[in-house]
This record gives structure tokens, sequence and C-alpha cells, in this order.
């Protein structure tokens, strides 16, 4: 099972042209894309996510603003990521819980797996513990 890590997007351009950001199937996006969203004007005290998915693996890009990423693959085993620069992501895979706080003004692109289906959600930290329980 792959662990959540950081991803660096190539930047085509120079600062006085702006720049182009490139993120290709199966290259440093290690799954076929089914489905693409973005969060924005989220306010700073909500913390957004409070879950996991079963079978979705995901790339969640801040496209602006800042957004503090919290995983955790292992119960009890945290990792933290700062996402403030558009051509830096965060992979997660499959059964890893998370959570997101945002600056006001991010914007949260997110790349995922799968198409939206309630029942790929574990949303209970207890059932999450336990499934990982479960499968060791």
């Amino acid at each position: 099972m792959k662990d959540p890590h950081i991803i660096e997007f190539p930047q085509i351009g120079r600062p006085d042209i702006g720049f182009i950001g490139v993120g290709e199937q199966n290259d440093l996006i290690p799954f076929d894309i089914q489905r693409v969203f973005w969060t924005y004007f989220t306010p700073e005290s909500i913390i957004r996510g409070r879950h996991a998915h079963l079978d979705t693996e995901m790339i969640l890009i801040a496209l602006s603003g800042r957004i503090v990423v919290n995983t955790e693959m292992v119960p009890g085993e945290l990792e933290s990521f700062i996402l403030d620069k558009p051509n830096v992501g965060v992979y997660m895979p499959p059964m890893c819980w998370h959570t997101m706080q945002y600056s006001h003004t991010a914007a949260q692109m997110v790349i995922a797996s799968t198409k939206y289906d309630e029942q790929d959600y574990v949303r209970s930290y207890d059932d999450f513990v336990k499934r990982y329980s479960e499968n060791k």
C-alpha cells in the first residue's frame, strides 16, 4: 500500500509571463482520472474531510492560498502536509483518514480515481480504526 506523499508537478514558464502546471495520467498521477472537483471560500474555522475512502485515490492541490492536510494511514500515525504552491499536491491512497484546514483564499483542486459514490466513504473514525484492525 502506498503512503501519502508530496507530488511536485512541473512548471512551464517564467515569473515575467506566468506558469503552466502539468500533470499527466499514469505519469505523476498514478491512477486513471475519473473525477475532478474543487473547493473554495471555505472559512478558516472549518475543518473539512474527517473521512477515508475505501477505494478512491486522490491528489489534492492548493491552486491558491494555503491548505494544511493531516493524514493517518495507521491509527495514531499522523503526517501533516502544507500545500501553498499550485505545482505541489499530496497523494492520498485508499483508507487514508484525512482532514484539511484552509486559508480563506484557498482554492483546492482534487483529482480522484473514482466517480462519487457515498458507499466509498468511511465517515466514522471508529469505523476507520475497526477496518484497519480487521485488515491487519
